[in-house]
C-alpha cells in the first residue's frame, strides 16, 4: 500500500562493531530510528551535541543499564525511556547485562557508520584518484554546497541530506574508462555519452542502500533549469534545489581547479560565469546564494 512500508525481521542495515550492533530501523526528514544491542560489561557514551537543538530518546527494551547521575547511581531496565537535549557533558551508560534499546535521533549519525555509504565513499575516491585533477572534489563540492544551503535557509535536515548526497555525487563516474576522464581533448559524441551516464550509475548505486532518497538528487546534479542538462533534461521547478546547488558548485570547483586540458580559471572568473547563466543554467536564488557565501570566503569581491 502506497504510504506503508512493513519490515518484517528485516533492518535497512545493521552495523557491527565488536560486542555491539547498531541496526537503522527507518529514516526521514532528519530523523532516525535504530535498534542497538550492548554487550554485558560494555558501554555507551553519550556526548553534547554540536548543536543544542539535536534531540535523542531511548527506550529500553530487554536489559539493565547503569549510569552515574550527580553522584546517584541508577539503574535502567526494560519498559525505562531516557532523553538528551542540550547535554551539558559525556555521560556513560554501563550495561550490567546484554542490552538492546531503540533509540530515535534528530540528527542522523548512521551515514557515518554506515557500512555501505562507506563503501560509496571509497569508490568515490577511487573515482578522483583516477584522475589527479579531480583529488578532493567531492570534498570541495560538498563545502560549498552545505554553506549556499544554510545561506538558503533550507531545513537542516535537507542539509545533512545534502552534504552526504554531495559527497557521493560523481561515484558513478568510476564506470567510465580512466582514458575518457583524463583525456585532454574534445569528447567524441561516444566518450560523452559514456559520461552522461554517470549520474544514473551513481543514483542506481545509492538506491541500493538505506540512503536510496538521496539518489535522485544525484542523478539531477547535471540537469539545468533551461532542460539543456543530462540525463532528463528536467527543467525548472522540475530539478529538485539540492541538485541545483550541488550543479553550481560542481561548476564552480571543475573551473577554478586545472585540468588536463586547460588551467584553473581565477574565482572571480568562474562566478561572474556562473552569474551569467543564471536562469539559463543554473538557478537564479542559488548563483545569488553561492555568490554571497563566496565573498564570505574572501574568494571574490
Amino acid at each position: 500500500m502506497k504510504g506503508l512500508n512493513i519490515l518484517k525481521n528485516k533492518y535497512l542495515e545493521t552495523v557491527k562493531n565488536g560486542s555491539t550492533s547498531l541496526s537503522l530501523l527507518g529514516r526521514g526528514d532528519g530523523i532516525e530510528l535504530m535498534k542497538q544491542t550492548v554487550s554485558k560489561g560494555e558501554l555507551i557514551i553519550l556526548f553534547p551535541a554540536e548543536n543544542s537543538s539535536v534531540q535523542e530518546f531511548f527506550y529500553i527494551l530487554d536489559g539493565i543499564f547503569e549510569v552515574v547521575v550527580d553522584d546517584e547511581v541508577i539503574e535502567i531496565g526494560p519498559d525505562d525511556f531516557f532523553a538528551v537535549n542540550d547535554l551539558e557533558e559525556a555521560i556513560n551508560f554501563n550495561a550490567k547485562t546484554d542490552v538492546t534499546f531503540l533509540s530515535v535521533s534528530s540528527a542522523p549519525i548512521f551515514h557515518s557508520l554506515s557500512n555501505e555509504i562507506n563503501e560509496l565513499r571509497k569508490i568515490g575516491e577511487l573515482v578522483e584518484k583516477k584522475d589527479r585533477y579531480t583529488f578532493n572534489h567531492s570534498s570541495r563540492v560538498s563545502k560549498y554546497a552545505v554553506k549556499t544551503a544554510v545561506k538558503m535557509n533550507l531545513e537542516r535536515a535537507r542539509v545533512e541530506n545534502l552534504f552526504i548526497a554531495s559527497i557521493l555525487h560523481d561515484i558513478g563516474k568510476i564506470n567510465i574508462p580512466e582514458e575518457v576522464l583524463k583525456k585532454p581533448d574534445k569528447l567524441t559524441d561516444e566518450e560523452f555519452e559514456l559520461v552522461k551516464k554517470h549520474p544514473g550509475d551513481g543514483a542506481a548505486m545509492l538506491r541500493k542502500t538505506a540512503y536510496a532518497d538521496l539518489a535522485d538528487i544525484v542523478e539531477q546534479h547535471h540537469e539545468r533549469v533551461n532542460g539543456r542538462g543530462y540525463p532528463f533534461g528536467l527543467k525548472g521547478d522540475e530539478i529538485l534545489v539540492e541538485a541545483k546547488i550541488i550543479g553550481v558548485c560542481d561548476t564552480f570547483d571543475a573551473m577554478t581547479e586545472d585540468r588536463a586540458y586547460r588551467k584553473a580559471f581565477t574565482a572571480q572568473y568562474a562566478v561572474d560565469e556562473i552569474k551569467r547563466l543564471a536562469g539559463i543554467q543554473y538557478d537564479p536564488e542559488v548563483v545569488e546564494a553561492f555568490e554571497q557565501v563566496m565573498i564570505e570566503e574572501g574568494k571574490i569581491i
